[in-house]
């Protein structure tokens, strides 16, 4: 009988994902318990394992196709959390910025339903732009929800559907789903080389 080669699913860069995930409903408890303070900080625990996760399955070699859509998985859980808790907890500020709340919730949402309907699962491409969106977005909203000024969160939803825009384009390009691209230029040129 053959065994199959398979890496474990219980990885520390699988842990740190997952931990978004067991988060979320502790984040919106405490945003409904009306607890800033707490979900500032869970929050904060939430966007760091989201920069750490990655950057261990790289340095560890635990890389896998589970972690990437496990972590893509997390990655919407965790927006649609923030977006309905930050509603909960600073309704005026949420009011005010709502079209770019929208464009960030949006930005998360459009590439995932493209990659559901085209692939039958979420795409997890993790791409420089993403990743520069994400800590925009990260950033510039805790600026935003103690008191700073809002253009820094304004333009990290524009980042965030630059993005997004990126994703459709892959997922439009792809016969197929891949995970952890670097850009669409990336795969344009393995098209011009006659790599597929």
């Amino acid at each position: 009988m053959k065994r199959e080669n398979r890496a474990p699913l219980l990885t520390v860069p699988n842990v740190l994902t997952g931990f978004r995930l067991v988060a979320a409903p502790v984040l919106l408890w405490q945003a409904f318990q009306g607890y800033r303070a707490g979900f500032l900080l869970l929050l904060a625990l939430c966007f760091l394992s989201d920069w750490l996760d990655g950057l261990v399955a790289r340095l560890t070699g635990q890389e896998s196709e589970f972690g990437a859509t496990l972590d893509s998985w997390a990655d919407v859980t965790l927006y649609l959390t923030v977006s309905l808790a930050c509603g909960w907890l600073w309704p005026e500020t949420v009011a005010a910025q709502w079209p770019y709340v929208l464009m960030v919730v949006a930005s998360c949402l459009v590439p995932a339903i493209v990659g559901l309907c085209k692939f039958g699962r979420f795409t997890s491409y993790h791409t420089w732009a993403v990743k520069f969106a994400v800590a925009a977005t990260a950033v510039s909203l805790y600026i935003l929800l103690l008191g700073g000024p809002a253009w820094p969160f304004r333009l990290a939803a524009v980042a965030c559907l630059v993005a997004a825009v990126e994703e459709v384009a892959l997922t439009w390009l792809l016969p197929e789903p891949k995970s952890n691209l670097r850009s669409i230029g990336e795969i344009l040129k393995n098209r011009r080389g006659g790599v597929k």
